[in-house]
């Protein structure tokens, strides 16, 4: 038995049968949940380092437990539903969802997700740990705007910006880059990674978010490509 615990959270008890089988194949620890509540409850008491989450749950929904779970932390979360459309799962990404399967699917593909999702989330909390090493403190600087990538913190003028792990490395990205366009496509690689499954909106709905965290913010969309950071003396595209 390895050292991670998924929790699967879905009303219907054969899935999560299922998909707790699988898991247990490969290893995995696992918690079944059949309710938002009850998976709130782990959350506060036990946190598990994976959610397997049905979005059409009794009482609160996915989508509302996934938002309180993104906002205590970054966490790897799989959405799992029957709902298909883009719009379904743009919402779930929006909210802090890192990947999304539709019903059904095959459970081999759900272990595979889980395992990458949990192979990139550790790598990048090894990295941090890493980073955190005595060492002197890089800065990122775009005009107002002062990233730490080591502590994960960003500023503008005096004010602390409270950033998500996705909306972090995307500004990141800008302001390494000032005044450099970038595409959809490449942004999506950046902060989702290379084997991201859905549509470049996504980029779109994280510029919204970091918008209204950040509105004096000149980050600027270029018609026909992409988005950029605009700031005086920095890189050109």
């Amino acid at each position: 038995m390895n050292d991670f615990t998924i929790a699967v959270v879905d009303d219907d008890s054969n899935i999560r049968a299922l998909v707790e089988a699988y898991l247990h194949k490969e290893n995995y620890r696992t918690v079944g949940l059949g309710s938002a509540e009850e998976a709130w409850a782990l959350w506060l008491e036990q946190p598990p380092d994976l959610w397997v989450l049905d979005i059409m749950l009794p009482g609160m929904d996915g989508y509302e437990l996934c938002r309180r779970i993104r906002h205590e932390a970054e966490v790897p979360i799989i959405m799992i539903s029957a709902k298909d459309n883009e719009v379904d799962k743009i919402l779930g990404l929006e909210l802090g969802g890192d990947d999304y399967l539709v019903k059904p699917f095959s459970p081999r593909e759900l272990v595979a997700r889980v395992k990458r999702q949990l192979q990139r989330w550790y790598k990048h909390r090894a990295d941090e740990s890493a980073a955190a090493a005595p060492s002197a403190q890089s800065t990122v600087d775009a005009g107002t705007l002062r990233m730490l990538p080591d502590e994960r913190r960003a500023f503008l003028g005096k004010d602390e910006l409270d950033l998500t792990f996705k909306e972090f490395d995307l500004l990141r990205a800008f302001a390494e880059h000032p005044n450099r366009a970038f595409t959809r496509e490449e942004l999506l690689v950046l902060v989702w990674g290379d084997d991201y499954f859905g549509s470049d909106r996504a980029v779109d709905h994280l510029i919204k978010r970091l918008r209204k965290k950040a509105g004096q913010l000149p980050i600027e969309a270029v018609w026909g490509h992409g988005y950029r950071l605009r700031a005086d003396g920095g890189e050109q595209q």
